[in-house]
């Protein structure tokens, strides 16, 4: 006799597999009202400091727009009604200052990251010096600029005296921001190319700064941005002129900062000049950004 194999009878309209039940249980009601409390915060946060910037930026170009809107204000110096010798100053002083900076900032940062442990006199001396400029004012350094070529040494005012301490005060953010970008580059790029054989100083150049160089440009653009507008450097180691010069090596300078306190101290009437001229120092510093980002996005790692 077979004995044959009874199978327990499914219930009717069920297909004899339960669904898995959920191990997840909804959010309690505190938790959503905590969590819509925090993201209400953070909204708010941003609101608020949105306000002054939104509120500057509508009063400059409200108070701005009238003066920078005549071709003249471009073409022609302060003698004949324009501002164009006091933007070729602070092109060029700033420019002289980008070029000194940037990469001495970039090496010493190279440096620190790549070569230094982090224990040597060299490179406590050097993250020391960096942390002191960091915090020094601008006409501290346009006095010690001062000091060395006026007093010690006897040479005139010029713009490049102006660039020389405004290389000052870009050197701590230039170093800084580039620290920081080379520092959060994976390692295994690094290894991935010394394994194939590339010396470290190619590493560095083909690899790492590639990889960082958007980071880089930001930081290099507030470091422009934070120096073009001092106006201490230009009041103490340059003098004032209304004509066109280019040459920084020779004479008085104009600058925009310089021309904006100039035009200050002239009274209601001359508003219309200070408001301009702040104007055009932040459509020189949009620019300057804006290129500096197109630049690094040419020159940065193409995406697969």
């Amino acid at each position: 006799m077979t004995l044959g194999l009874i199978t327990p009878a499914s219930p009717s309209g069920s297909s004899g597999t339960q669904p898995p039940k959920s191990s997840f249980k909804p959010l309690a009601a505190r938790r959503k009202v905590v969590d819509s409390g925090a993201r209400a915060a953070v909204v708010l946060a941003v609101v608020i400091a949105m306000i002054p910037l939104v509120w500057l930026l509508a009063t400059l170009v409200a108070k701005g727009i009238g003066p920078i809107t005549d071709p003249d204000w471009w073409l022609r110096s302060e003698r004949y009604g324009g501002a164009a010798n006091a933007i070729v100053g602070t092109l060029v002083q700033t420019l002289l200052a980008t070029v000194i900076s940037v990469p001495l900032g970039i090496l010493v940062a190279v440096y620190l990251v790549e070569y230094s442990d982090g224990r040597s006199v060299l490179s406590r001396a050097t993250t020391f010096m960096v942390d002191i400029l960091s915090g020094v004012p601008s006409i501290v350094a346009a006095l010690f600029v001062y000091a060395v070529w006026r007093t010690t040494l006897g040479l005139p005012r010029m713009g490049f005296l102006v660039a020389v301490a405004l290389v000052l005060l870009m050197m701590p953010l230039v170093v800084r921001s580039t620290e920081e970008m080379l520092k959060i580059v994976p390692q295994d790029l690094r290894e991935a190319s010394y394994a194939l054989g590339v010396p470290k100083w190619k590493t560095i150049l083909r690899v790492v700064l590639p990889t960082a160089l958007s980071g880089i440009v930001t930081g290099v653009m507030l470091a422009i941005a934070r120096v073009m507008g001092e106006s201490a450097p230009v009041l103490i180691l340059v003098g004032s002129t209304k004509a066109m010069n280019w040459n920084p090596f020779d004479g008085n300078q104009e600058s925009l900062p310089l021309m904006m306190v100039q035009q200050y101290g002239q009274g209601p009437s001359a508003f219309d000049q200070v408001w301009g001229a702040a104007l055009s120092l932040v459509i020189l510093v949009a620019i300057a950004y804006v290129g500096a980002r197109g630049v690094s996005t040419v020159f940065a790692p193409k995406k697969s």
